[in-house]
């Protein structure tokens, strides 16, 4: 007996120790010093303490391996318990959004002009808001807090691009139809948008609440009620890199942000002059010049779940994402919406984005009505004059979820139990604490203007 229990505690601690080393290593790899230090001191703890449960008398050994018994059992009985099951409520807007409403908008607006007057002749209790802002320095601003000499110029240069490219999100359609079946050409279009290199695709029918009511951005008659009789909308993902988000807010995850609305618009614009080609209409939409919704899109097309921040939460890279659609009448089979309640109770009890949104602009509370559909709603205005104030679109929320991991097998391990377990799921959360911490540390902006997963840390 003394033999097995012996083996068995040197079983354990060598577990203990392989996993917690490995994880160590992960988390080195990722820049994460805190949860490599944490894990590799762990790792020795744990290991040890194994090893000096080997040394003592029989019978303690007995009642520490049985009581190791008992607690594996009642922890797996725990991930059987459905805590944190969530009700599914309406989340389907009953009217559309007026794209004229968003901040972006607004900031267009040049004071004076005739768009200008006419919008708060419409929305005069948006004024104040709006000149408080106006007032800032403003994005990518030479003199706002977080300005960087190299960086904000060239995320400006890669905002001009897709400003150059918004005049191509249509175009005229081919004659003749290519008639293959809806099967290949959803197979066809997954495919050639991976080999964009989107990281996720999905396909839903255009619905009425998809779009937005008028035209506040892009090209056309600003105010000019939206009509698109598309049958259908492709949706996509691009990764943001985790190395930049980890420096929100500064420098670095605004030029971040600028790359991966280039990377969204190109890979929508090809697959809208392929459909096209195929001789069905289409519609890139992309930074600037939307007519849709991108995260309703994203959502309905099984691409995750919207989260207390109030953008996409997808299952390999949580908000750590931007959206592209493209709407079009090419035969096509939509997708099943993901039925992922998980993540809505984890955005219910986690928080951490809203203890560190700086502008305090994400809400505390549980979800809320609005419009027909329970949803969390950030505060945009808020949100927009703190960008305004630093220069960066600040990325914090993003940077702090936990669901923001990169995409390895650490993470996506924890992925899998946590959309399967509510105990799984409040658990994770207190170990992302201990191992990330529970406030934001921003890494210092890169020198020079250097991004990217290969550039050195500092």
């Amino acid at each position: 007996m003394d033999v097995i229990l012996t083996t068995g505690f040197i079983v354990l601690g060598s577990t203990t120790l392989i996993l917690f080393l490995a994880f160590s290593y992960v988390s080195h790899r990722e820049g994460e010093r805190r949860a490599a230090v944490a894990s590799f001191i762990l790792a020795i703890l744990g290991s040890c303490l194994f090893l000096l449960f080997t040394l003592l008398p029989t019978e303690i050994k007995l009642i520490l391996f049985s009581l190791l018994v008992v607690l594996t059992i009642i922890a797996a009985g725990l991930f059987l318990v459905p805590l944190g099951s969530v009700e599914r409520k309406e989340d389907t807007p009953k009217d559309r959004f007026d794209e004229r409403d968003i901040p972006f908008a607004r900031a267009r607006l040049d004071p004076g002009s005739r768009d200008y007057e006419t919008y708060y002749e419409l929305r005069p209790e948006n004024l104040a808001v709006d000149e408080k802002f106006r007032k800032l320095p403003g994005l990518l601003s030479p003199h706002a807090q977080k300005a960087d000499p190299n960086i904000f110029p060239s995320a400006e240069a890669c905002f001009q691009l897709t400003e150059a490219l918004r005049e191509e999100v249509d175009g005229s359609t081919e004659p003749i139809q290519v008639n293959n079946s809806p099967q290949h050409n959803t197979h066809y279009i997954k495919d050639f948008a991976q080999d964009l290199g989107a990281v996720s695709v999905g396909i839903t029918e255009l619905k009425p609440y998809h779009l937005y009511s008028h035209v506040g951005r892009g090209s056309g008659e600003y105010g000019a009620p939206i009509t698109l009789n598309h049958k259908h909308a492709i949706a996509f993902t691009v990764e943001m890199d985790h190395s930049n988000m980890r420096h929100a807010p500064e420098a670095p995850v605004v030029m971040e942000s600028a790359r991966q609305y280039v990377e969204a618009a190109i890979i929508g614009i090809v697959l809208g002059y392929f459909i096209r080609s195929q001789g069905y209409p289409a519609r890139a939409h992309i930074d600037g010049n939307y007519r849709v919704i991108a995260p309703l899109v994203a959502r309905d097309a099984g691409l995750g779940e919207i989260g207390r921040i109030g953008i996409l939460m997808t299952p390999e890279l949580g908000p750590r994402v931007r959206l592209g659609v493209v709407t079009t009448d090419l035969p096509l089979i939509p997708d099943e919406r993901m039925d992922d309640s998980s993540v809505i109770d984890f955005c219910t009890f986690c928080k951490k984005c809203a203890e560190n949104c700086p502008s305090r602009s994400i809400p505390f509370g549980d979800r809320v009505e609005i419009d027909g559909a329970w949803r969390w709603r950030i505060n945009s205005d808020t949100c927009f004059r703190y960008w305004n104030a630093i220069g960066t679109d600040c990325g914090i929320c993003m940077a702090v979820c936990p669901y923001s991991h990169p995409d390895n097998w650490v993470h996506n391990l924890v992925r899998w139990v946590i959309r399967r377990s509510g105990f799984a799921r409040r658990l994770a959360l207190r170990m992302d604490d201990l191992f990330y911490g529970r406030k934001h540390s921003a890494r210092i902006s890169r020198p020079q203007g250097v991004t990217g997963p290969d550039a050195p840390a500092s």
